[in-house]
């Protein structure tokens, strides 16, 4: 297996982490974003709760990898994304952390105010993540504002205000929309009444929703100035960001690859028709819930695919902007994660099974009635 090949796994297998992390924990995200709004009252915001309780914490550690994974493979565009970004990533963690803080303690006192409290503080768990998140896939069509010097050392040469552009907020609107739509679904199919008949028509919105923000955004993209490679790559060389040349390109640049590569338009292809399947099978929860991960799937293949071989674009000197083929780690480092990845994902993704199987079944009054103390 040469050196491009293993680059390569290293862009897909981090691409199926993101969209693992945006599929299970964006049902826990897009629970937290409706909790203030779907729940009545205190018993049927505990059911939302409850609903993704079993799993929450578990389904975060999709991004951990996520993170580890980037740190292993591309530890340029960590070092870059996570300091130049840092304001961004901080709003990110700490938003996060409000999570397990608000569902820990929620039930431990009986006043209505601090449950208040506890319901907004998860409705912002789950809101900015994935806001910040859309607007972060948003912003590397446009270039974050960095450079790197002659001892290769990023430095941010931006302003965290600049990731919010009018396409970037739009990418947001997109990103808090599917996950939503992930989170009504899952609630659709995890809980009970009135929960339930209120999630159905809720994932129908939000389906909506992502239908006319997804294709605003790609007709936006097809109206966008894109980055573009004019140097000859050689995928097997040593990584180094400064020894290619990169333009702005025409209108429509970030298109290209769907006509060189015409098979990947099943990405977007995806997103649509999850997201139109989401809408004719809301009241089939199991198909409705498949659907909007399919839909969610599609979206991130799309960013993914339009980017390609990018992955972190500078604004300001396009010549750095750090790609598959110029940022990964040594062969030796790929080759070592891939053996490792191949023994234990499939572990992971059997014992993740097994959770699932042990755990499922509805959550209702009922049993949040019977179970008052050993559940949030």
């Amino acid at each position: 297996m040469d050196y491009a090949v293993l680059k390569l796994i290293w862009w897909v297998l981090v691409g199926i982490l993101l969209i693992g992390f945006a599929i299970m924990d964006g049902y826990d995200i897009g629970t937290a974003n409706l909790l203030p709004f779907m729940g009545k009252t205190n018993n049927e915001r505990r059911i939302m709760i409850n609903a993704i309780a079993p799993h929450w914490d578990g389904n975060q550690v999709w991004l951990i990898t996520a993170g580890g994974a980037i740190l292993a493979a591309w530890p340029m565009v960590y070092a870059t994304a996570f300091s130049g970004l840092y304001w961004a990533m901080i709003l990110i963690l700490f938003s996060l952390i409000m999570r397990p803080i608000a569902m820990d303690y929620r039930s431990k006192i009986d006043d209505p105010r601090w449950r208040t409290a506890c319901d907004w503080g998860l409705f912002v768990s789950g809101a900015v993540p994935s806001f910040v998140f859309g607007v972060a896939f948003g912003t590397l069509f446009q270039g974050f504002g960095f450079n790197i010097d002659d001892l290769m050392r990023s430095y941010f040469t931006g302003h965290f205000y600049d990731l919010f552009t009018p396409f970037s907020l739009l990418c947001g609107v997109v990103s808090v929309s599917m996950l939503s739509m992930q989170g009504s679904a899952w609630l659709a199919l995890r809980a009970g009444t009135p929960i339930q008949k209120r999630a159905e028509k809720t994932t129908r919105l939000f389906a909506i929703i992502v239908i006319a923000a997804f294709a605003l955004a790609g007709i936006w993209i097809a109206h966008m100035p894109g980055f573009e490679i004019t140097s000859a790559i050689d995928p097997n060389a040593v990584a180094s960001p400064l020894t290619k040349t990169v333009i702005m390109g025409p209108n429509g640049q970030w298109l290209a690859n769907y006509n060189q590569y015409p098979w990947m338009i099943v990405a977007p292809v995806m997103g649509f028709a999850g997201a139109i399947s989401v809408i004719l099978l809301a009241r089939c929860h199991v198909m409705s819930f498949i659907s909007s991960s399919i839909s969610i799937a599609g979206i991130i293949m799309t960013a993914g695919f339009s980017l390609f071989p990018f992955i972190l674009t500078s604004s300001t000197h396009p010549g750095v902007s750090l790609t598959v083929w110029d940022s990964t780690s040594s062969y030796l480092t790929l080759a070592v994660m891939t053996f490792v990845a191949a023994v234990f994902v499939p572990v992971i993704i059997g014992y993740t099974t097994w959770c699932f199987y042990h755990m499922w079944g509805r959550v209702t009054a009922e049993h949040i009635a019977e179970n008052t103390h050993s559940l949030y």
